[in-house]
């Protein structure tokens, strides 16, 4: 298996996997037959490491699509050693033979996985289309002698993979459209990402200050509210409606020791007063917004 993606360790990985002789028929079908009837780790090990080179190979041919070679084989190698599990040696077929569907398998879902965040391709259609259309477009172009036009290659390559124009064109904008990383760096230098320019939906400083301001007159202007209550209102409405566990009128009622009716009827007393004190609230509070000027922040 690789363990390292740079690119020295990943030479000394094919170097040393060369070393590894390959099986020949008859040794192959019987690893694989130790393997299948007595599940020996030791014949399923060798079946794997023998064949690891032709894992190399097919992981080669996807090395156009721009993703780390030694992930690839990395995905190949898992697909391989899934292929060791399935092989029947009674088949009469080498396990490369078997094998290459698994391999390609795990490859190509890889790097569907790694192309979008979004599912680039969701149906069998859609993944043989996006596998195919890099090969048919060289095709394309070698065969007309140099670069097609726009249409004329979406033309091309739809006749060539019998699929229509429109899934074509759609699925070279996923092609061409790969995802980008917030914190990717820009320039050279690195100082800056993607990220740094994405527009914040947070709010100002100042809008923020006059929020603070805001919240603290109204807090001020309940605070006089409650002033204008006698001390049993004062009570239900900061224990009924400010309280972070509400107390209920039975509650209340307990308290001061009489029926859940009484407490019922002095607090729609004291939300009658609440709401008398503070009716021009609305107002007040828009005219603030319009007229107050906004505090400045000290200065750090």
């Amino acid at each position: 298996m690789v363990a390292s993606t740079s690119s020295e360790t990943l030479e000394r990985y094919l170097t040393e996997i060369g070393r590894i002789p390959v099986l020949d028929p008859a040794a192959e079908r019987e690893l694989a037959r130790r393997f299948r009837d007595g599940r020996d780790l030791r014949a399923g090990h060798q079946l794997v490491t023998s064949n690891l080179r032709f894992v190399v190979k097919v992981a080669y041919e996807y090395r156009s699509y721009g993703l780390r070679m030694a992930d690839l084989v990395q995905e190949g190698n898992i697909g391989l050693m899934r292929a060791v599990q399935k092989f029947d040696p009674e088949k009469e077929i080498r396990l490369v033979s078997y094998a290459v569907w698994w391999i390609r398998a795990y490859i190509q879902n890889h790097i569907l996985r790694s192309w979008s965040l979004v599912k680039v391709g969701t149906t069998q259609a859609q993944r043989k289309l996006f596998f195919a259309m890099a090969r048919t477009r060289r095709e394309i172009d070698r065969a007309a002698g140099g670069p097609s036009g726009a249409d004329d290659m979406t033309d091309g390559i739809a006749r060539k993979l019998r699929v229509k124009p429109s899934e074509v064109r759609e699925m070279s904008q996923r092609l061409d459209g790969r995802d980008l990383s917030l914190d990717a760096p820009l320039g050279e230098d690195g100082g800056t990402s993607h990220l740094d320019l994405v527009p914040g939906d947070a709010p100002g400083q100042d809008e923020a200050l006059a929020e603070r301001q805001e919240a603290r007159w109204l807090g001020e202007e309940v605070q006089r509210a409650l002033a204008h209550l006698d001390p049993r209102e004062r009570f239900i409405i900061e224990q009924r409606f400010m309280a972070d566990a509400p107390l209920t009128l039975q509650d209340v009622g307990d308290h001061f020791g009489f029926s859940r009716e009484r407490a019922r009827q002095l607090e729609i007393r004291a939300r009658q007063k609440m709401r008398g004190e503070l009716a021009g609230l609305a107002e007040a509070r828009a005219a603030a917004r319009e007229d107050r000027p906004v505090e400045t922040a000290p200065a750090p």
